[in-house]
């Protein structure tokens, strides 16, 4: 069955496709730099054979050309690398951002659920002991209840301090005994 279905090539990582390409571009840069330095020898070599030997001259100025010519390809895929370069980085500079929000959504929802946890927690501490039922509506009425007593009384005046009235004296006063005398 392997001969008609291929096996799938492992995925690369975008670091080592990163680092192959920069391999790659290392590679360029010195053939470029060996063509330019047989640019240098042939352009020399048409020059020393101008004046005597014009074909000599002319095959020279020929391969020049065409070391050119390869310069530009080489020119032309280095720039074309180094713009998958870019593009790779940029790609995985987004995939790492997408997975840090990814762990900040996981985090946060793991704080939701440990807010809520604690909430139920709470809830279920402050709820009333199991077994004793208290209905609101006889809460109110016993409340009404005591409001309408602290008002009986403020009006009944029972809380009041006691008011003392002076005795009314049994004896004549001391001034009008001497008058009779």
């Amino acid at each position: 069955m392997q001969l008609f279905f291929s096996r799938q090539k492992p995925k690369a990582d975008a670091k080592s496709a990163i680092v192959r390409l920069r391999e790659t571009l290392d590679m360029l840069g010195k053939r470029e730099s060996h063509l330019q330095s047989k640019i240098d020898a042939e352009l020399k070599n048409a020059k020393s054979n101008a004046a005597t030997n014009k074909r000599a001259a002319l095959m020279a100025l020929k391969r020049k050309k065409q070391y050119e010519n390869q310069i530009e390809k080489i020119s032309g895929a280095r720039i074309t690398i180094e713009a998958q370069v870019m593009a790779i980085e940029n790609a995985n500079v987004n995939l790492e951002t997408i997975k840090a929000m990814e762990k900040v959504d996981d985090t946060m929802d793991s704080i939701r659920e440990q807010i809520d946890l604690a909430d139920e927690i709470s809830n279920a501490i402050s709820a009333p002991m199991i077994g004793i039922d208290l209905d609101d509506d006889e809460l109110t009425a016993e409340l009404e209840e005591l409001e309408q007593e602290v008002l009986d009384s403020q009006l009944l005046g029972a809380d009041a301090p006691p008011v003392t009235v002076p005795n009314v004296p049994t004896t004549e006063p001391a001034i009008k005994r001497r008058s009779k005398l």
